[in-house]
């Protein structure tokens, strides 16, 4: 008889803690690793010839849109390609639940990057929505936050004032069934007119209720610009209501006027880190992807349209040169696209460099799966960074980029079990070619697939072999008391 289920043998392994990689083979018994070493006298029942290969803990996504995502497409070609076989879902302030929207209901931005029909947020109760992962798993886990948003749009009738005492103790009630049901926390996106009037008040009154559940707080900052440093302070202080960490979510500097300001900013939260956990998640581009709206005309050098309910024609096309097509100004253009989504070059490469090279700093795609024409982040965020910025530029060891996209991230997020590579632990393991690993995502062309992925292990089992899906669907639910 086999002595594993599975062994991955001959690999390089890097262990997800940052430590030096070693020569190890991985044996496997059901969802967990049950020995690491040399396992040469031993045997498994399938075994994967990792030679000159890397051998990681599986990829954590730290910041994904990827609620619907798990449910309409479980196979999740986008994030096993990469490696991924963790995604932390409902950021922004945005989640699928709890929100039980009404037939013929509108579903506001940016609640709507998730989909635009109400019938999408049928749940109630993230219980419900939880239990539907559940009864259909996808390929790979889920890490479930609560969006603040969603939490407006299932207790207000209108988003557009600050709540009212009797509203944020139902926002309250319902997050804590969230976080009792298997939520990892609570996420909050201010930066939106949805969220706009919620005063800092209103959030921390409502992040409290994740303390006592060791859940996380992850924050859109209310400004990513002129007003930085208050926005961030502003995410410091909810964080410290919530006795809970804080994950400032994308972080970056948008506009010429605030490009290099992130020596300032990444300063600022080292200060902030003595007092309390904090920590950062990054994509690894210069431009960003959300709602279609005018207040980004003027900061962005370039902006790409990603879809449009009204004319789906024009994904993918430059907002400067449909609006000459439609023969009216940018600003007219974007209320004649709306709903819409779009893509802004807006960020500097000496920033998004910097913060990526922050020692805090996790690795988040921030992918939009139901755009027609998608940021090609969705399908390229990893392996840009362990290709592009690690092995060509050179801006930090692979054993510090793998820690980035796995130890790291479980630590912030409390992930139990997860991102790293030792006895005992999750069996989620990436074996790629660090030679040969590459983003192919283009603003051209956004949902080519990444080189250098060769296998691909959720929770004990292959779903990803040699540039293809295998079909299984063994993702979990990721609680905090896993």
């Amino acid at each position: 008889m086999a002595d594993f289920d599975l062994v991955v043998r001959h690999g390089t392994l890097i262990d997800g803690t940052g430590d030096a990689r070693c020569q190890a083979d991985v044996g496997i018994r059901g969802a967990r690793v049950a020995a690491v070493g040399d396992l040469s006298a031993l045997r498994g029942t399938v075994e994967i010839d990792a030679t000159d290969r890397i051998v990681a803990p599986g990829f954590i996504d730290s910041h994904t849109h990827d609620d619907r995502y798990l449910l309409l497409e479980p196979d999740m070609p986008a994030k096993l390609s990469q490696g991924v076989t963790t995604v932390v879902t409902g950021n922004c302030g945005i989640s699928l639940a709890p929100w039980g929207a009404p037939a013929g209901a509108t579903v506001p931005p940016p609640l709507n990057l998730l989909g635009h029909d109400p019938a999408l947020f049928g749940d109630a109760t993230f219980a419900a929505y939880l239990a539907r992962l559940e009864a259909a798993p996808a390929a790979v886990n889920a890490a479930c936050l609560v969006g603040h948003t969603t939490l407006r749009a299932a207790t207000m009738e209108r988003l557009d004032r600050a709540a009212t005492p009797e509203e944020i103790a139902r926002m309250r009630a319902l997050l804590a069934e969230a976080m009792a049901s298997g939520a990892i926390g609570l996420s909050t996106g201010a930066a939106y007119p949805t969220a706009m009037p919620a005063a800092t008040e209103e959030m921390a009154q409502v992040a409290e209720v994740i303390g006592p559940y060791g859940g996380v707080y992850a924050s859109h900052i209310r400004d990513e610009g002129d007003h930085v440093f208050a926005a961030l302070d502003e995410a410091f202080a909810i964080g410290r209501a919530a006795q809970a960490p804080v994950v400032v979510s994308h972080h970056k500097l948008i506009g010429p006027r605030n490009h290099g300001r992130s020596v300032q900013t990444l300063a600022h939260v080292r200060e902030a880190m003595a007092h309390q956990p904090v920590a950062l998640d990054c994509y690894p581009y210069c431009a960003g992807s959300t709602i279609l709206r005018k207040d980004r005309i003027a900061v962005s050098s370039r902006i790409i349209v990603t879809q449009s309910r009204p004319h789906p024609e024009f994904a993918g096309m430059d907002l400067d040169a449909i609006a000459q097509r439609l023969g009216v100004s940018m600003e007219d253009a974007v209320d004649l696209l709306q709903p819409a989504g779009a893509i802004y070059f807006l960020m500097d490469e000496a920033d998004v460099r910097r913060v990526l090279a922050f020692p805090q700093t996790m690795i988040g795609s921030d992918g939009m799966p139901h755009d027609a024409s998608p940021h090609p982040r969705l399908w390229g965020t990893f392996p840009r960074v362990l290709g592009h910025y690690c092995r060509d530029v050179g801006l930090f060891s692979l054993e510090q980029a793998v820690h980035k996209m796995t130890g790291l991230t479980a630590r912030h997020y409390r992930l139990p079990g997860r991102g790293v590579l030792c006895e005992g632990a999750f069996a989620d393991i990436t074996v790629f070619d660090a030679d040969r690993i590459a983003d192919r995502a283009t603003w051209e062309a956004p949902t080519l697939r990444a080189e250098g992925i060769d296998a691909v292990i959720v929770n004990g089992r292959p779903a990803w072999r040699d540039g293809k899906s295998l079909g299984v669907r063994n993702g979990r639910v990721v609680r905090l008391t896993d």
